[in-house]
């Protein structure tokens, strides 16, 4: 029987899960294809590094260390939704829900003095950030806005802010003291095993990485960001703020990057509250209370202590002294500086430019902002965008073409891969990386508070990745650019790869360009108000930066991209999207027992995943199931069945129930197999005649809280209840 595995996540998508993954299940099951999940949500991989503290009954097993074997596999067929990408906040609140349910886990420690602590903490370092992608994407991605979709948007165009020529929207980064000017790069020649060292000043050396394993070909970076540097940065940068009457925001990545941008995101907290932390800097390091964590964190600590009026009181004064600050949501008051986790740069600056260059003041009013982005390796791409919008005014998704991606991502490459490999130095000193013989590869003379990283890049997966981008190109008959610039070292090393690989291929008649990022950004731009489509061939941070920035620009959300991952061993990995808009979603349900999230990304991501079975297992009913599926969800978006916006329309579980309305229909209507057909008439019959029924049902339930169990680790009968609430659907489905 063929097999598909269906991942168990977190947030909305989790939700959207309770009440998608039966009707899956049913349909498959009709093709001779078997649904299993395995379950990496954040608390299920927290729960997994415990095991020896639970009961036989807490404990399970450590799925995603599953699939990352399995992921090597010819025969992998895995559908990967959003997962939560935990920064600390996420990750202590997570265990302090599981700690209520009776788990017996460790707090998080803040600092490492015992052996207890030290193994806490690497535990926790295993689930931290973007635990699960490195793991799971042992190939190279290929992202792309489907056909369907981008017909939709042309026909029905989402709202584009307005751009106004005289907008003082900005980006403002360091170009100098960076991870973009610091950067080396080595080729290694041979398989060896590198080691990362600290030299102090008197000569004591610090082993920093004992081991790092690398292959013949294999691109090994080392670079770090200097703190003292970073701070004059930022204060220019506020008083920036300030003197051009803008916003101040902070874009990072403390997701994937959870080591080195959680502690510059501290660093900017620090710079905008520097009277704050002056004079009460101690205080608050006695009580625990980082700036890593953001204000939030802060202020829910700062209750505890004797004088945690008078220091509240302080960071408002500041607040209020210095420039406006952009706002996660102005009417509950929190900032653009509450939580690491809350601003993320693929989707916070493309979300920006959407709406004309603006985010809300804490007057709950748009307004023009400066978007600080320390590091300057891809903050040029923002800011060509937002200049061509203040000369050419605001895309039209109705007429505008398509930028897909094809990404460097195999292996952990990249910075994606740096986290095991990103120190912030303790002492003044030099930092280098030495190979097997002893010879030093790369070193970097750094001090106190800087943020050195080392990054790795497998030949295999750049190959992998070249190979992809002319496949890509051919099938599609598009211009492939890849974004690299000449005068980053790592990038230097690339284009050398692709001088030496890119002959392997038939490139007769195709169109493939070197650029640099910024450069490439206002290559695409000008084809893409032409209507025309560029494919973007990209290192890791860049895939990730526009699969969000063109999508958010053209269809209105990264969630309706089809994400495939070709594994280089013959597997297949289905993404479904992105899920920045998770959490608020889960809100919703909760007060008023409506999901809006849209579950598009499901429907292509599956389609795909059958068609792939099809291919490689030789199974003609997932074809079929691959088929009617993607005739459904035609008819799904022509109809306009996505969930609606407010209260009384279908949310996520009628969007659901429409799909398989029409997927019964089309595999009901279909000539391929008769037996298929006759199976599905009946189900079809039924919910086309329940509609009515069916519709009344799921509505009746919303406006009023909603049960779930709990947010990171639901309770399966609560859920399952809240997104199955029609019992004529549930009885039509269960008779399939």
């Amino acid at each position: 029987m063929s097999k598909i595995i269906y991942t168990h996540t977190d947030e909305a998508p989790l939700l959207a899960t309770y009440s998608f993954l039966p009707i899956v299940s049913a349909y498959a099951a009709k093709a001779g294809v078997d649904v299993e999940t395995r379950d990496i949500s954040l608390a299920g991989r927290i729960i997994a590094q415990f095991p020896e503290r639970l009961t036989e009954e807490q404990r399970q097993a450590d799925a995603l260390a599953e699939l990352g074997e399995l992921a090597n596999d010819p025969a992998a067929n895995i559908i990967k939704l959003p997962n939560i990408s935990a920064s600390v906040p996420q990750l202590k609140a997570a265990v302090a829900e599981l700690q209520g349910l009776g788990y017996d886990l460790p707090d998080f420690p803040e600092s490492v003095e015992t052996d207890e602590q030290k193994d806490a903490r690497e535990r926790y370092g295993r689930v931290m950030g973007s635990a699960v992608n490195p793991v799971l994407r042992q190939g190279n991605s290929d992202r792309r806005a489907p056909a369907s979709v981008k017909n939709y948007a042309k026909a029905h165009p989402h709202r584009m802010g307005a751009w106004s020529a005289d907008s003082k929207t900005n980006v403002a980064t360091m170009g100098h003291d960076d991870f973009f000017s610091n950067e080396k790069s080595v080729i290694v020649e041979a398989d060896d095993t590198l080691r990362i060292e600290h030299v102090a000043a008197d000569g004591t050396v610090t082993v920093l990485k004992e081991s790092l394993p690398v292959l013949a070909g294999e691109v090994v970076d080392g670079t770090f960001l200097d703190a003292a540097a970073l701070d004059a940065f930022l204060a220019e940068s506020i008083e920036r703020a300030k003197a051009e009457g803008v916003l101040f925001s902070v874009h990072l990545k403390a997701t994937m990057m959870k080591v080195s941008d959680p502690i510059i995101f501290g660093h900017v907290v620090k710079a905008f509250f520097k009277p704050v932390f002056e004079k009460y800097g101690q205080d608050l390091a006695a009580a625990g209370l980082s700036a890593n964590d953001g204000l939030g964190g802060i202020f829910a600590g700062l209750e505890s202590l004797p004088n945690g009026a008078e220091i509240r009181a302080a960071f408002d004064a500041a607040l209020a002294d210095g420039p406006k600050m952009a706002m996660v949501n102005s009417d509950k008051g929190i900032t653009n500086l509450h939580v690491p986790s809350d601003v993320i740069v693929d989707a916070s600056m493309p979300a920006m430019i959407r709406i004309g260059g603006h985010m809300w003041g804490p007057d709950g009013e748009e307004a023009d902002t400066l978007a600080v982005i320390p590091d300057s390796s891809y903050a040029g791409i923002y800011q060509t965008v937002i200049d061509d919008c203040r000369v050419n005014g605001a895309l039209d998704p109705a007429t505008m073409g398509s930028v897909p991606n094809v990404g460097l991502m195999a292996k952990a490459a990249e910075e994606y891969g740096s986290h095991d490999k990103t120190f912030e130095i303790a002492t003044d000193g030099t930092v280098r990386v030495v190979d097997g013989s002893g010879a030093v590869l790369i070193e970097h003379a750094v001090h106190a508070g800087d943020i050195w990283r080392a990054c790795q890049t497998k030949d295999a997966s750049i190959r992998d990745w070249i190979k992809l981008a002319v496949t890509r190109a051919r099938l599609s008959e598009t211009p492939a650019v890849f974004w690299l610039n000449s005068r980053r070292a790592h990038d230097a090393n690339l284009i050398r790869k692709i001088e030496q690989y890119l002959p392997e291929h038939d490139t007769e008649g195709l169109e493939i360009h070197v650029m640099d990022p910024a450069e490439a950004t206002a290559f695409s731009l000008a084809r893409i108000r032409e209507g025309l489509d560029t494919i973007s061939v990209t290192g890791n941070v860049l895939r990730d930066y526009n699969t969000d920035l063109f999508p958010i620009l053209e269809v209105g959300t990264s969630a309706k991209m089809l994400s495939i991952v070709p594994l280089m061993n013959g597997g297949g990995l289905f993404e479904t999207g992105a899920g920045g808009s998770a959490p608020k979603h889960v809100q919703q349900l909760v007060e008023e027992d409506y999901l809006r999230w849209d579950s598009l990304g499901e429907f292509f991501a599956l389609a795909a995943s059958f068609e792939h079975l099809a291919v490689t297992e030789g199974n003609a009913r997932a074809q079929v199931l691959a088929d009617t599926l993607d005739r459904a969800t035609g008819t799904f978006l022509n109809e306009d069945r996505s969930p609606g916006r407010r209260l009384g329309t279908i949310d996520n579980r009628g969007s659901h129930f429409y799909l398989a309305l029409y997927w019964a229909q089309e595999l009901a209507g279909q000539s391929d197999d008769a037996e298929l057909a006759a199976t599905f008439k009946p189900l079809a019959e039924a919910l086309a005649t329940g509609e009515q029924a069916i519709v009344e049902e799921l509505v009746a339930v919303q406006g009023k809280p909603a049960d779930i169990g709990g947010y990171y680790r639901p309770d399966d009968a609560k859920a399952s209840a809240v997104m199955r609430p029609s019992g004529t659907f549930n009885e039509a489905l269960a008779s399939l």
